[in-house]
């Protein structure tokens, strides 16, 4: 295959350049205090690194690597963090995909905590009557909740590669739950989002509507519930969340939803046990790995569909020299790579498992050139496109067969990434779901609930076409989530990202990475670009910029058809520099922007 003329090399040398010709280098991070640490997109020095979109959350994971701690110790301090300043995000009630790089051994490592349904579940989870339930109506109930994943997460992560015991980690976390936090604007307009939820459920009305009133934009959040659910979990470990008391609680919530009398909302009832929760594992998966550009990139396998759908994007996109591209035809061909890719992840992804996932096929070269002869220059493809067998790659350019359209995903998640002076690195993203979970608290425990198994399909998108993500018992429901490490030609790190937005993340991730590695952009740069968004559906998402640009009617003149969306994603990733320093980067604007931080700052 041809090769692109921008190297790894040419990479790092841009993202170097990237403090020099913007604002000032920020100051070094200190532990969270209030007023929060002023948010800053792009920090560079040694010691280590955190990105992540809250500044507190950051600054959490800064304290850690100060004290020694590794890059794993740190990503599981901003985790609990994030669980008090972006509750509606992630936090212990939730799941999420942790990818680690182990700089001894210069090798990937990978931990599919996904939630999972009941053992009761079964494909009619969702169904009433012989019909789908509405979405809404599954979104806020105990049916759509699964076991978490997230406090397990954390302690097969720490057990394998951490260096702290999960009790001190969870002090800065533990500490700003118990002092409070600063509510910025993204906050309350995400609480306000949830009001009419969250009035409909005295736990959440109490935390969340404090007096009965939205939080106001610059008062102090306090959690003293989830202070002390964290010192019980640093206490007695995360098994605490598995069995006695705290699952007991879990389980009540999720069975006998606890609704304010004369509420409205019809709430259903989950089949969640005791012996779920006890019953929970993680899963040490292999990662997905492709060559891309003389870099390797390696991601999350299924159950997330991250992995697999990014690398055979990219493994599409390896055959032109999207360097040289104008705009708009950059812009075209990862459109195509995008609707292709998702167009075979509706048809083979889903939890391994209970399905039977070519991912050898998806991601290998081959198959990706039967793929990739169908984009053409001159017209674009329409959806649902029907998908490809990697199994048995056509020997000619098809479109033949039933194409599935892509199921609605929840757009709300957080993703943080790490770096520590030893080289190890973490992109690890969590969620709860929609934005406020199942919107459901655990009394006394001061966490939401996710309601993660709305990712699973209703009923098939289309009966024509085998859907692997239907509910199970015990089934993972598919994923987006993408954390990405790129490695390069000796196995050391080049650069580390993912993203929140639902199926979007794969389109974010898949976006920045070529911004970075074709487009030559710097990290911060390639992160803050305006984004498209195609997901084997009939229009394309744009943000506002490309949507005023000049590149949508050159696309629109061969086929394209776009919407509007004003935010997708927002992505944080970490770079490692030819000097021998970690650039952090998050996002300047998309969700009140992120923040970037380095234990010490400087040239």
């Amino acid at each position: 295959m041809r090769r692109s003329a921008v190297r790894h090399g040419s990479i790092l040398t841009a993202a170097a350049t990237v403090l020099a010709v913007g604002a000032a280098a920020p100051p070094t991070a200190t532990a969270p205090h209030h007023p929060a640490p002023a948010k800053v997109p792009a920090a560079a020095g040694w010691g280590g690194a955190v990105a992540s979109v809250d500044a507190d959350a950051s600054a959490a994971g800064i304290e850690v690597l100060r004290k020694g701690g590794n890059a794993v110790d740190a990503a599981v301090a901003v985790a609990a963090a994030l669980g008090v300043t972006e509750p509606y995000s992630a936090g212990i009630g939730g799941g999420g995909y942790f990818v680690h790089y182990d700089a001894k051994t210069r090798t990937v490592h990978t931990i599919d905590g996904r939630e999972t349904a009941p053992a009761s579940a079964d494909a009619r989870l969702f169904v009433e009557n012989g019909k789908p339930i509405p979405f809404e109506e599954g979104m806020t109930s105990g049916r759509g909740v699964g076991t978490p994943g997230t406090p397990a997460t954390w302690r097969t992560a720490l057990d394998a590669w951490g260096s702290k015991p999960l009790r001190k980690l969870l002090e800065p976390a533990e500490r700003l739950a118990r002092d409070g936090f600063t509510v910025d604007t993204t906050f309350r307009a995400q609480t306000a989002a949830n009001e009419a939820r969250f009035r409909d459920f005295p736990a959440s009305s109490q935390l969340f509507l404090p007096g009965g009133q939205l939080p106001a934009v610059g008062s102090v959040f306090k959690n003293p519930d989830l202070a002390r659910t964290y010192e019980k979990l640093g206490r007695e470990g995360v098994g605490a969340l598995y069995r006695g008391p705290l699952a007991r609680d879990i389980v009540n919530t999720v069975r006998h939803p606890p609704v304010r009398a004369g509420a409205g909302r019809v709430v259903r009832s989950g089949d969640l046990t005791e012996r779920d929760l006890a019953a929970y594992e993680t899963i040490r998966r292999r990662p997905t790995q492709v060559s891309y550009r003389g870099l390797d990139v390696y991601g999350m396998a299924p159950s997330s569909s991250g992995g697999t759908s990014v690398g055979e994007a990219l493994n599409i996109l390896e055959s032109t020299d999207l360097s040289r591209a104008s705009q708009a035809g950059y812009l075209h061909r990862f459109i195509e790579a995008s609707r292709i890719a998702f167009a075979d992840r509706g048809r083979w992804v889903g939890d391994p498992a209970f399905e039977d996932v070519p991912v050898r096929g998806l991601l290998s070269q081959r198959y990706a050139d039967s793929r990739a002869c169908l984009i053409r220059d001159d017209a674009a493809l329409t959806s649902p496109l029907a998908p490809g067998d990697p199994r048995h790659p056509a020997g000619g350019c098809t479109t033949a067969g039933a194409g599935a359209p892509t199921t609605y995903e929840g757009e709300n998640t957080t993703h943080l990434t790490v770096a520590d002076k030893w080289g190890n690195v973490v992109a690890y993203t969590l969620t709860i779901e929609s934005t406020g979970g199942s919107g459901i608290t655990v009394p006394g425990r001061g966490f939401l609930l996710n309601n993660e198994l709305t990712d699973f399909s209703f009923t098939p998108a289309d009966p024509a076409v085998h859907d692997p993500n239907l509910p199970g018992p015990g089934k993972r429901p598919r994923s987006s989530i993408s954390p990405t490490i790129v490695l390069d030609r000796t196995g050391r790190p080049v650069l580390a990202l993912g993203s929140p937005g639902g199926a979007t993340i794969i389109t974010t991730v898949l976006q920045t990475l070529t911004g970075v590695v074709d487009r030559g952009l710097p990290l911060v740069d390639a992160i803050a670009a305006p984004r498209a968004s195609q997901r084997n559906q009939a229009t394309t998402e744009l943000e506002p910029a490309l949507w005023n640009s000049p590149s949508r009617p050159e696309l629109e003149a061969v086929g394209h058809a776009f919407r509007q969306n004003p935010e997708i994603g927002a992505a944080t990733g970490v770079q490692r520099l030819p000097d021998g320093r970690w650039l952090a980067a998050a996002e300047p604007v998309r969700r009140g922007g992120g923040s970037a931080m380095v234990v010490r700052a400087g040239r």
